[in-house]
């Protein structure tokens, strides 16, 4: 009954804020990016609990802790250090800098303001929506089996909830309600990573111990770099990286109110991150040895729950249910907010029909965030075998797609038309070409990670192979 309780107390939580967020939304620019006003506080966390989401937990915590040991950890370090400081010290000032002076919200958007083409926005937006859906719908599977797992609620029930929850608050307060929330979801994340440290450290006798009886199962899975340092590398970098050229981590910096906030954002973001993205990978890396190594029935995407449901108590199982939740909802409120800008702002409004108001965008926007939603609960009920290779899939190809002609275009005046196509195609043709031989079959970390070197390394290179952009419009851009 505890558990049940914890669980309608944050859907309670959740459905409160959208009521508060509601009367905030006034137009367009206030549902999708809270009115431009997002503080500190605020913007750090949405950005934390929409990059770690139950799938690190569940798939990415497990698999990858169960096939490289100690080493696991340092995918958690990068994203703190490479995906949060680094993005947010890099990125974040020139990126809100730029948005506001061209007014754009999406970015695809961006894209076609930069470099004045419309055609550069279309194929970018329709490959974001394409590739986002079934990143979400590995976040729907993600938390469904660990519901199913705990608390024995059916796994179709826990993803049709999750999404009717989710939906709610955000179709009716858009990103200020996400961000809102995220302050909540990030407290219950804290609380939960900290929760299964006591009781797993309790069990264990410490980490001392944990570390010595992984070496005595694996000497090899407790060396620091552990198990496979090649394939390590590729997931440190996919999912470090990666978050660089991923839209709906890249519009918190369009959201926050100023240079100031950054500062302060900065340093929040990376603790967090640090601790809950670190705790993840610390835990998985111990499955082998908890487990005896024996791989449970539901194979390596129910490794963390199965340690969970030996380790927590009953009792506590609803709070660590609701950490996931948290987790979750986030991410995929940002997903979908994301993936529905890109059909309403870039297609419908950006080529299909200009005149189109501010009002219908917002109207359209809403719809098209519970479409979204059931598509990917749909493709989360087939349940694809390996949650790991589905979001990897997805991440790699939004982020090659994106990274290239985003970073450039925000940092260097130099990047060119023809930079940014380069950067697209190469990483669309990459990400395809490779996918598709089977050689690389079951390789999706790597592919992601070419993909993204060939945007970053093809959109520099020809924009320095081109005639360069107008210099007075560049001036508009990038002069202070």
């Amino acid at each position: 009954m505890m558990n049940y309780v914890f669980i309608a107390l944050f859907f309670a939580a959740m459905l409160g804020i959208s009521f508060f967020a509601s009367k905030k939304v006034k137009n367009l620019d206030d549902f999708h990016l809270g009115g431009r006003k997002i503080g500190p506080w605020l913007s750090a966390l949405a950005y934390g609990a929409t990059y770690f989401s139950a799938v690190i937990f569940v798939g990415y915590a497990g698999k990858l802790g169960w096939g490289f040991g100690m080493g696991a950890v340092w995918i958690g370090v990068g994203n703190a250090v490479i995906g949060t400081w680094l993005a947010w010290k890099v990125m974040a000032a020139p990126t809100r800098t730029i948005t506001r002076k061209l007014n754009v919200q999406t970015m695809p958007e961006l894209f076609e303001k930069r470099y004045g083409c419309k055609w550069l926005k279309v194929i970018t937006a329709v490959v974001i929506f394409i590739f986002l859906t079934p990143y979400c719908a590995s976040v729907y599977q993600g938390l469904g089996m660990m519901v199913e797992s705990a608390l024995n609620i059916p796994y179709a029930w826990a993803c049709i909830a999750l999404a009717v929850i989710t939906g709610i608050y955000l179709i009716a307060g858009g990103y200020f309600a996400d961000a809102l929330t995220a302050v909540v979801q990030a407290a219950f994340m804290l609380i939960g990573v900290l929760l299964i440290g006591f009781f797993f450290f309790k069990q264990t006798g410490g980490i001392g111990q944990a570390v010595a009886d992984l070496a005595a199962a694996d000497p090899e899975r407790a060396m620091v770099f552990g198990k496979d340092p090649l394939n390590l590398f590729w997931l440190v970098m996919l999912t470090s990286l990666g978050v660089w050229g991923l839209p709906q981590m890249v519009h918190k910096f369009y959201a926050i109110e100023s240079v100031q906030a950054i500062r302060k954002g900065t340093v929040i973001s990376t603790v967090w991150s640090l601790i809950v993205g670190g705790a993840a990978y610390l835990f998985g890396a111990f499955g082998f040895s908890v487990l005896g190594g024996e791989m449970p029935a539901g194979g390596v995407d129910a490794i963390i729950p199965t340690m969970m449901t030996q380790m927590m108590p009953s009792a506590m199982l609803g709070l660590i249910v609701v950490m996931l939740l948290a987790a979750s909802m986030s991410t995929l409120a940002s997903l979908v907010l994301a993936s529905a800008s890109c059909i309403s702002i870039d297609l419908m409004k950006g080529a299909l029909k200009k005149d189109m108001s501010d009002k219908d965008v917002t109207k359209w926007m809403r719809i098209l965030c519970g479409v979204f939603m059931i598509i990917s609960v749909v493709i989360a009920l087939v349940r694809v075998d390996v949650i790991v290779n589905l979001m990897s899939f997805s991440w790699g190809a939004v982020a090659g797609v994106c990274i290239g002609p985003y970073v450039f275009g925000v940092l260097w005046k130099r990047t060119t038309k023809e930079g940014a196509w380069a950067g697209v195609i190469g990483a669309l043709a990459t990400t395809l070409i490779m996918s598709m031989m089977p050689r690389f079959a079951g390789q999706s970390p790597m592919i992601g990670v070419l993909s993204m070197v060939a945007s970053l390394v093809l959109t520099p290179v020809v924009s320095l192979m081109t005639r360069p952009m107008d210099e007075k419009q560049l001036s508009q851009m990038f002069d202070k």
